[in-house]
């Protein structure tokens, strides 16, 4: 089952920011937010608003050769971010700390390790528009345990 959280356009980085912050307010303390778009969408900038509403102060940035970054949130919990673009088996995840992670997990390239993915999870769809920084950011509650 998909329900629709919202649908948005943004128009720049910052206002991509804006947004991701507003969609962190709505994220339990031990969710997964599953990121999908094009290299260059916005994905990271999308993580990096999550990031300035839950861990204040923090310096969100792409964990594409670290493969994971993680911050302590205001809440006490942690909040951790995955770019799986390298990683394609349950021994990659395991190597990486994938499956110790407590807290609320937003990862990247998702589509790599579709067995892994929790049955309720969030996915936050990111395409790229025709003007230069036009963005389509649809947010969806999936729940597949129903």
């Amino acid at each position: 089952m998909e329900e629709l959280i919202f649908e948005k356009i943004s128009n720049s980085e910052a206002q991509t920011e804006e947004i991701a912050g507003e969609f962190a307010r709505l994220l339990p303390k031990d969710g997964f937010v599953q990121l999908s778009g094009e290299p260059g969408a916005g994905k990271t900038a999308f993580v990096r608003g999550m990031g300035r509403y839950l861990c204040p102060g923090a310096a969100v940035r792409s964990p594409t050769y670290t493969v994971m970054r993680d911050y302590p949130c205001v809440s006490g919990g942690r909040f951790y971010h995955f770019d799986l673009y390298r990683i394609f088996t349950d021994e990659d995840l395991e190597s990486v700390g994938f499956y110790d992670c407590a807290g609320l997990i937003a990862a990247e390239w998702c589509e790599n390790v579709p067995f892994a993915l929790p049955r309720r999870r969030y996915l936050v769809r990111i395409d790229k528009g025709e003007a230069e920084y036009c963005r389509r950011i649809v947010a969806t509650l999936i729940d597949e345990s129903r």
